[in-house]
C-alpha cells in the first residue's frame, strides 16, 4: 500500500504538534488519533461523496486548512481533516483519488442515495 500524502493536525501556529495522523493511499484514507490509546478510522475513497475546503483567518495566517468530508460511510458519515498545511492542493488530491476510485469500482453518486427510487416515482 503506496502513502500518497501523510500529514499531522497542526492545531498550534501551524506546527505539527499533535497526535493525530492522517494517511492517504489511492484506496482509502486513514486517520489514526491518540498516544496511549490509539483509534485508526478507515474510509476507503469510492464512498467519499462530497469534499470542502473551510479556511478560517486564523488557518489563513498559518498556511492551514481543514477539509470536511461526507461519506456514505456508516461509522464515519461525516470527518474532518483539520488543520492540514497546503489544503488547497490536498483538497484535489483527495478529490481526484476519489474519482479514480468510483471510475475503478464502477460505483456512481446514485448507489449512495437511500430512497431516491421513490421519489422518481412520486413525480
Amino acid at each position: 500500500m503506496e502513502i500518497i500524502w501523510r500529514d499531522r493536525k497542526r492545531p498550534f501556529l501551524g506546527l505539527p504538534w499533535s497526535f493525530t495522523i492522517y494517511t492517504l493511499t489511492e484506496e482509502k484514507l486513514l486517520v489514526k488519533t491518540g498516544i496511549l490509546r490509539q483509534k485508526e478510522e478507515e474510509v476507503r475513497l469510492y464512498r467519499i461523496m462530497d469534499v470542502t475546503l473551510k479556511r478560517s483567518l486564523g488557518e489563513r495566517i498559518f498556511g492551514v486548512g481543514t477539509i470536511h468530508c461526507c461519506s456514505a460511510d456508516k461509522s464515519t458519515p461525516e470527518f474532518d481533516i483539520l488543520h492540514v498545511k497546503d489544503s488547497q492542493r490536498v483538497k484535489n488530491l483527495i478529490s481526484d483519488l476519489i474519482e479514480k476510485q468510483r471510475e475503478a469500482k464502477r460505483v456512481s453518486g446514485r448507489e449512495f442515495m437511500d430512497g431516491d427510487d421513490e421519489l422518481m416515482d412520486g413525480e
